[in-house]
């Protein structure tokens, strides 16, 4: 098995003709937290797309676990392994929080008491929701809910997408103990955050985008010392 769960070979892609990302080049390795730093409109989120299936790359390779997966479905991506959490958390909020969680059995063999209990487990405060309307949870409840429907697969890789958007520091903080925790159990994890400090504070790897490449690469503390450049000098 390879230590490294995704990499990224010259990637280029983009919207209508109008290339967003110009080669970039990124690897992650297995049990790894990989912070994507960078202004608006730098490309992250573009990147996550491509990783995702949701955007073709229009030229360079994606690899994950090894595989060449340019072109696959979302579903397929799925099924191999990886998971995007996308901002704005996209539950369904006319649905109770059990049943958001079951709409995780069509992509596991689990039963919907296995999967609530997993889910539970990892997510305590959502057990006294379970026959609450998602729309009517807070905001950090509604990223936990996000979060437990995409882990209870168990997938290998995890993409993270602003999940501290609207949310209190609190909660902010409690969220990414979480997400330390998921690493140290093995998962790899890939987040794009609008709040360096807090995404660097869990990271193994950080990473700053700035229109649409990849301007510095490393461990966090080196990492930061990049960052007010590209924040002031960067995209918008």
């Amino acid at each position: 098995m390879s230590d490294l769960v995704l990499e990224l070979r010259g990637v280029h892609a983009g919207y209508g003709g109008i290339e967003v990302l110009h080669g970039v080049d990124l690897a992650l390795p297995r049990g790894s937290i990989t912070a994507l730093l960078g202004p608006n409109g730098a490309g992250k989120t573009t990147l996550l797309r491509v990783v995702a299936g949701r955007t073709p790359a229009t030229r360079g390779c994606v690899h994950l676990e090894g595989r060449h997966m340019n072109g696959a479905a979302p579903e397929d991506l799925s099924r191999a392994g990886l998971c995007l959490v996308p901002e704005g958390r996209g539950v369904f909020p006319n649905l109770t929080v059990l049943e958001n969680l079951r709409m995780a059995t069509y992509a596991t063999g689990l039963s919907h008491h296995e999967l609530a209990a997993r889910a539970f487990d990892r997510f305590p405060p959502l057990a006294a929701r379970k026959d609450q309307l998602a729309g009517r949870l807070s905001g950090g409840e509604q990223q936990m809910l996000a979060m437990a429907r995409c882990l209870v697969p168990d997938p290998g890789l995890l993409l993270l997408d602003e999940i501290s958007m609207g949310l209190a520091p609190k909660v902010v903080g409690e969220l990414y103990d979480l997400v330390a925790q998921l690493a140290a159990d093995g998962l790899t994890i890939l987040l794009v955050e609008q709040f360096a400090r807090t995404a660097l504070r869990v990271a193994d790897l950080a990473v700053v985008m700035t229109n649409g490449t990849l301007s510095a690469l490393g461990e966090p503390g080196d990492v930061a010392a990049h960052l007010p450049k590209a924040y002031l000098g960067g995209a918008a």
